[in-house]
């Protein structure tokens, strides 16, 4: 990880007010015990990539026993076991909400989840973000993101020109709404085709993070290539719950709802040939042991893993000096 030089004359960014008291477990619950050794997470992956060959042979309507029979007996294989019960829900909480999730599947053109294997998918490796961050307090309303004195303002940022990667507000009005519209019409390709951010703020760690990804993406891009984008940062549970009633694949308990995960735009770059350079920059991160990486198609879902959290934090501070 390089740490970016301070660059002079930088401020911090505004304060806010604290963060409103964030849910944790329910009173009295005792704190799920963490294994004595570490799940192996690469064994994991390659465990639920087998895993997704056999959803895909049991696709159609008439496996649904057979699709929960094969759930039932690879779940409880250690490399998946090992993972899954070492998160809150642990290993049979995890089984009847993935069963309840494949049961609840409508496929959309909203979701991530192009079909039942997308859905596994991403579910399973969603659950790497929960055994992480399962002791992080939760962003639960809107109104904890937007008080939180835990995330920095992005605008502020990038007006400033300390931000190497790019993003777009949701419209907040109709008339926001039908000018974005127009734009798309008349560039159909400028953009990234995406709603936006709810909320415009970030993690200290995340936008040092999102900054290193900019300055690597763009170094080993052509110079016409655009910069980084970003498609998603932190929600609160309860935008969490919004999106699942508008058909996403917005799973839960989410990294996005403790701000340690943000998706990136990747299909857009196809357009440039840089594609797949981004895909093996990322993948390279999660190799190194710095991120949970989840390909959802159009944009892939990253998640900061707890080692690499002082490293970022350390360095979000040496660019800003602050």
């Amino acid at each position: 990880m390089r740490v970016p030089s301070r660059s002079p004359g930088q401020q911090p960014g505004p304060s806010v007010s604290p963060t409103a008291p964030a849910r944790r477990r329910p009173p009295g619950a005792a704190p799920r015990r963490l294994p004595a050794v570490q799940p192996d997470l690469a064994a994991y992956r390659t465990a639920v990539a087998d895993l997704l060959v056999e959803v895909g042979a049991l696709a159609d309507a008439s496996s649904t026993r057979a699709r929960q029979v094969l759930i039932d007996e690879r779940l409880r294989e250690p490399a998946l076991a090992q993972v899954l019960d070492a998160t809150p829900q642990g290993l049979l909480g995890a089984r009847e909400t993935l069963l309840l999730e494949m049961a609840r599947y409508q496929p959309n053109e909203r979701t991530s989840a192009r079909d039942l294997t997308a859905l596994v998918r991403i579910y399973l490796l969603s659950r790497i973000d929960v055994l992480w961050w399962q002791d992080a307090p939760t962003f639960v309303t809107d109104d904890q993101v937007n008080a939180s004195a835990d995330l920095v303002d992005l605008e502020w940022l990038r007006r400033r020109d300390l931000l190497r990667f790019r993003y777009q507000e949701q419209p907040a009005n109709l008339l926001g709404r039908a000018a974005r519209g127009l734009r798309r019409r008349l560039r159909p390709d400028a953009t990234p085709r995406t709603a936006g951010l709810l909320f415009r703020r970030a993690r200290r760690e995340i936008v040092a993070l999102l900054n290193d990804l900019g300055r690597e993406f763009a170094a080993a891009t052509p110079p016409a290539t655009p910069p980084l984008w970003v498609t998603s940062l932190v929600r609160s549970a309860e935008h969490q719950y919004r999106l699942r009633r508008l058909g996403y694949a917005a799973m839960l308990p989410s990294g996005h709802c403790l701000g340690y995960a943000v998706d990136v735009e990747l299909a857009w770059y196809e357009r440039f040939g840089t594609r797949q350079t981004l895909a093996e920059l990322l993948l390279a991160r999660q190799e190194a042991g710095e991120l949970n990486v989840i390909d959802e198609g159009q944009a892939w879902h990253l998640c900061l893993a707890p080692t690499a959290r002082r490293r970022l934090r350390q360095a979000y501070e040496a660019e800003l000096g602050v």
